[in-house]
This record gives C-alpha cells, structure tokens and sequence, in this order.
C-alpha cells in the first residue's frame, strides 16, 4: 500500500522530521524506530524515559444512564467497581468466548465512560459494540479521530509530565486518570503503558498533538528522553508479557488461555460469552499461553513452530531479543500439560531445531 493510501496520526510530519522509519501497521503510516535504533529507545524507556505516539489508537465514548450496565454485558471485567477516575483492562469477548478486542475501560462518571481499542480493530470494534446494542438508553461516539494519545514512560516519566501540569500527579494511583490542563491544553491524563514502566499517556485535540509531543522531547532531554517506534513499543510489552492482539490474543483464543483469567468476572452476572469462559474453566484448558527463553543461540520469531519430542505442539506468538534482559525470548501457546517452568521445547528456527525452555512470566518487572 503506498503511504497516500494510509492512515496519518496527527504526529505523522513529527515523525519524518525527526528521522523516524516508517512503515505500514495495520493500515496506519507509523514509525518502527528512528536514528537512535530500537536497542537504544528500548534502554532509554527502562533506564530513563522514551516517548510514544499513540494516536492510532481508537476512542469510543459511551454515555447515557445505562452505560454501565451495556458496557458490562460486552466486556468480560466488571465494570461496577469502577470508581470515578479509574480505568481498567478488559476484553470484548464473542460468543465462543474468544477475544474480539483487548481494552481499556475509563469511568469518568456513572453515566460517562470511554473505552480506548486498538488501532487495527477499532471498526470492527465499533461495529461489535454498534451491533449489540439493545433498548438500553445510551449513546454511542466513535471519537477516535478527534484525539492524540501521547504516552511518556520509564522512571523519569513523573518529573517530566510534571512540568506540564498543575495537576499533582505523583498522587495519580496506576490505572487512574484525572481531568486537566496539560501543556495548557484541555486533556486527560492517565497513569497508564504498555511498557512495563510507570509513565503516563495523554489524551488530547488532535490539534494540539505535535506541540505536546515537541514539548515533551525538550524538557525530557534533561532525563535522556527518546522517541520510540513501534519496534521499541514491541520488545518492551514482551519483555513485560503484555498480550498483543492478533498474536496472543484473538477471535479464536479466549482469555483464560492467554493467563488473562484475571480480567474475567465469571460471577459478575451475564455478558457475552460468559457461559463458554465458564466451562472452559470447569472443564480445564488444552492450551496455555507460557513465557520462554532460548537456550541454543539463536531468535525464535513469530509463528516459528514448536515441538516437544520431535512433536509439532503449537507456534510463537511472539518472539525477540529482549535488549534490557540482553535474553532471546518469547511467548507461545502449548498444551496445558506441559506448560510448567523447567520444561524444555525446541523451536524451529530458519529450518535448525533450537532449544528453549519455559520460564515464569513476566520476564521483567520493574522495581516499584
């Protein structure tokens, strides 16, 4: 597809003017990494701070006295401990109880909240949610273009958001947002990543994005801030094994397999797909999403097979060098009954049969 036929977040001229790689993800023009390479922003963001454009991430309001109760019969977590200013993961699940998207769920009021979806899903998304609408009294906004999604993280994240906002953000809980100005901007800003890192993400006018963006760059500059692609973006969730979706998430895999049991409320009352999540969870699961580390010398790759006794038992879903754990690593689905730590399997890399073994995960945490 050629770059006129792609969609631009407002940050896209940033992007180009700060040297960055650009490529095609899912449809958007963004960029994989730029001149200081993905090992570099990787390290920047554990050590120090890096900075993410996140505009192509998809806004859906949802308001009107029944909010709560539609968005709880869609989503697999329960929405009514929700408490205003707080946020939490979730998942749209079909019926078959696999993953139609992953989410973010934002409680802004009784009858005000906002559900942040993933770039490559938000029309189906919005057609999902559109479509399972019944006789509730509520109304539906795709507000997905209107918005930047700017997210600084890493340790120095705090101090240099800070400079930014009246708000005191130290006192901002993790997976709790407020409403305020941000570089004299209206905004939101939320104490949330997909890094494994504390660090904010800031909801903004699209307008407003590439002053907010150049802004954070000059004043993190101090604290060695970088901006990062979406090669960077990747390692970091890994390492911290975070679900991606279309490769440990999907229409066919359900929550319980990918470890996200956690997110699903089976005693919330009903919602869609609740009944199979339920017997999957009696009946016991096949498969496992589990965490490992290459033993042989070598990178298992998305999609690269594995086997345990010379038998094909399942893929990568994603699989790279971790530049922070200097470790080759990766995530893959096997049967349940092998999914314990200690477990060797052999990864076929590039036609070599390559050991690996499994290892607890997250492969990361940060010291809080």
């Amino acid at each position: 597809m050629s770059t006129e036929n792609l969609k631009k977040t407002p940050l896209n001229e940033a992007h180009r003017t700060a040297g960055g790689k650009m490529v095609d993800f899912g449809g958007w023009d963004m960029p994989v990494q730029y001149s200081a390479g993905v090992i570099a922003e990787h390290l920047a963001t554990r050590e120090k701070a890096g900075l993410f454009d996140v505009s192509h991430m998809g806004e859906i309001w949802v308001e009107g006295e029944d909010a709560i109760a539609f968005v709880n019969r869609l989503t697999t977590n329960d929405v009514t401990k929700l408490v205003d200013g707080q946020a939490h993961y979730s998942a749209l699940t079909n019926e078959n109880g696999g993953v139609v998207d992953d989410l973010l769920v934002y409680r802004f009021d009784v009858d005000k909240l906002l559900l942040v979806v993933n770039a490559s899903t938000t029309e189906k998304d919005w057609d999902w949610i559109t479509s399972h609408k019944k006789d509730e009294n509520i109304t539906l906004t795709n507000a997905s273009a209107d918005y930047c999604q700017i997210a600084v993280q890493g340790p120095r994240a705090l101090e240099i958001a800070q400079k930014f906002t009246d708000e005191n953000l130290a006192e901002i809980k993790y997976y709790h947002f407020t409403v305020g100005k941000f570089d004299g901007v209206d905004a939101i800003i939320s104490r949330t990543g997909y890094t494994g890192e504390d660090g904010f993400e800031i909801y903004a006018g699209k307008e407003h994005a590439a002053k907010i963006w150049n802004d954070l760059l000059e004043a993190g500059a101090e604290f060695g801030i970088l901006p990062c692609g979406l090669a960077a973006r990747n390692t970091l969730r890994l390492e911290s094994a975070m679900s991606l979706y279309g490769h440990e998430l999907g229409d066919d895999i359900s929550p319980l397999e990918a470890n996200l049991g956690w997110i699903c409320k089976l005693n919330k009352g009903d919602f869609i797909g609740r009944e199979k999540l339920a017997k999957l969870k009696e009946d016991g699961l096949t498969r496992k999403l589990v965490g490992f580390e290459m033993i042989d010398k070598g990178i298992a790759r998305d999609e690269h097979e594995v086997y345990i006794n010379d038998e094909k038992v399942g893929v990568v879903t994603s699989g790279s060098p971790a530049p922070f754990l200097k470790k080759n690593i990766g995530l893959a689905f096997v049967p349940a009954e092998f999914a314990k730590t200690g477990q060797e399997i052999t990864i076929d890399v590039r036609g070599k049969k390559l050991a690996a073994q499994i290892v607890p995960t997250p492969f990361y945490k940060r010291d809080k």
